[in-house]
């Protein structure tokens, strides 16, 4: 590189590709073509002059010098975006009301410290409930903003991050997985993760029990560390005391669930506006 510029626009394709795994699906998320998406690694690897990508099959593995890259990328394209907010911020006011579950509230700590430092006027009021009890706070004109778990009976929202599901145990000790498996959900609201786990074992013809319920996950946890039950997770709810069952476990494997965005009907007001795009932008990129 003769000016040593990295271009903004290939960094967000890497990390485009790094977040959705295959060229395929990042073309897909940026509104690309897989050749253009394609051609912009292949220039950034002949600007930098060192391999940052292997094909292992259709996934696309990034050697020790494309983590690095990825890495760096996201604090480029981070500053990017604060320096743009920084020179166009306005002056805005006023309140607002935002909902999110207990479980996914880790994925939006880098959004409001964001929303904060742009817009230190706004009131901000963050209320952790129930997926289905948030929707129904943003359809009575409650709540400003929820950020939910798609529910298949009443989908709604706009889909902004699909997460992968995945069978949880502890992480020194895990219960007989022979039927009938014993299973532990949280609830109310976690009827996705319940509906795609019951047609999962249903479909390879197993039988589960409810071996334990609460109200959030951080109740189950003791119960699954303890090698008690099985959990059905996120990637983002894997914690020190938790451990993934393999594909080796006989297990069968889980669909993703959709992460949606509500808000009311009609015109929003700015804050609400600048903090939805903001959400948007951040969870759609896997921040």
């Amino acid at each position: 590189m003769r000016n040593r510029i990295l271009d903004l626009n290939m960094l967000l394709t890497l990390v485009t590709i790094a977040d959705t795994g295959t060229v395929t699906a990042a073309a897909e998320r940026l509104a690309y073509t897989q050749s253009t998406v394609s051609m912009q690694l292949n220039r950034l690897e002949a600007a930098l002059g060192v391999p940052l990508h292997e094909k292992d099959g259709r996934r696309i593995r990034f050697t020790a010098e494309g983590q690095k890259l990825v890495g760096y990328a996201r604090k480029m394209l981070e500053l990017n975006s604060e320096a743009i907010d920084d020179v166009q911020q306005r002056q805005i006011s006023g309140e607002l009301n935002l909902g999110i579950p207990e479980d996914y509230a880790f994925l939006l700590t880098s959004v409001l410290s964001h929303f904060n430092r742009q817009f230190p006027a706004i009131q901000l009021q963050v209320t952790c409930r129930s997926s289905v009890e948030l929707v129904k706070q943003v359809q009575a004109g409650n709540m400003d903003l929820a950020v939910v778990t798609r529910q298949a009976r009443s989908p709604g929202g706009e889909v902004i991050r699909r997460e992968p599901l995945m069978w949880a145990v502890g992480a020194h000790a895990q219960p007989s997985l022979t039927d009938p498996i014993p299973l532990a959900f949280y609830s109310p609201g976690a009827d996705v993760f319940r509906d795609v786990a019951e047609q999962a074992l249903t479909n390879a013809g197993r039988n589960w029990r409810m071996a334990y319920s609460s109200q959030s996950m951080t109740g189950l946890m003791p119960v699954v560390a303890a090698g008690l039950a099985v959990a059905v997770i996120t990637r983002n709810m894997l914690t020190p005391q938790l451990r993934v069952l393999d594909e080796r476990s006989g297990m069968p494997t889980l669909q993703h669930v959709e992460i949606a965005l509500h808000r009311p009907a009609g015109r929003p007001s700015e804050p609400v506006k600048q903090l939805a795009e903001l959400i948007q932008s951040h969870l759609t990129t896997g921040d």
